[in-house]
């Protein structure tokens, strides 16, 4: 992977300010609960996943991650994202209502070009949710990303959350990574 310096070329570090800004505009749309574009950042065949973490020995740390299809956190296509999405329209999501307040802070990107041409991406965060007067949520972890250009904008078509903590103290996770 690399970042604007370790390519040396005026490509990559216009790739990297492109990107950079990119994940910046899909915090935005999150933080301003504007979910309909943000599904619009995704291809039609996205894979959506958030495996659990799990406490193991140093001799089992290829285990810390579950696979796919064993009991993760989110296992989602697009069709399933749009439900959560349609589901906080209706009024019918209780754990939501009032709607959370969040803030995404998002960095150190960066970059892989595989070699279709599309590209691998990495990035660290920090969401920060406030709901009710007194429920808090801090969460950081990793994405890492999957994009290819679809009629000249990236979207992404897979995308793996890696939280750093392996217990989630939240009453509900109707927030979107």
């Amino acid at each position: 992977m690399t970042t604007p310096t370790s390519g040396g070329d005026v490509y990559q570090s216009g790739l990297w300010h492109e990107l950079m800004q990119f994940y910046i505009d899909e915090a935005w749309l999150l933080d301003d609960r504007k979910f309909r574009e943000w599904l619009d950042l995704f291809t039609d065949d996205v894979f959506y996943f958030m495996p659990r973490r799990l406490n193991v020995g140093r001799q089992d740390i290829s285990q810390e991650l579950s696979q796919v299809g064993d009991l993760a956190i989110f296992e989602d296509d697009k069709a399933y994202m749009t439900m959560r999405v349609d589901r906080l329209d209706t009024g019918m999501a209780w754990a939501e209502d009032p709607p959370s307040r969040t803030r995404h802070i998002v960095g150190n990107l960066m970059i892989e070009r595989l070699p279709d041409g599309d590209l691998r991406t990495k990035t660290a965060f920090i969401l920060y949710r406030s709901h009710h007067e007194t429920d808090e949520n801090i969460f950081a972890g990793s994405r890492e990303d999957h994009l290819r250009n679809e009629d000249g904008r990236w979207k992404i078509y897979k995308r793996v959350i890696v939280l750093d903590s392996n217990v989630i103290l939240a009453k509900n996770l109707s927030v979107f990574f």
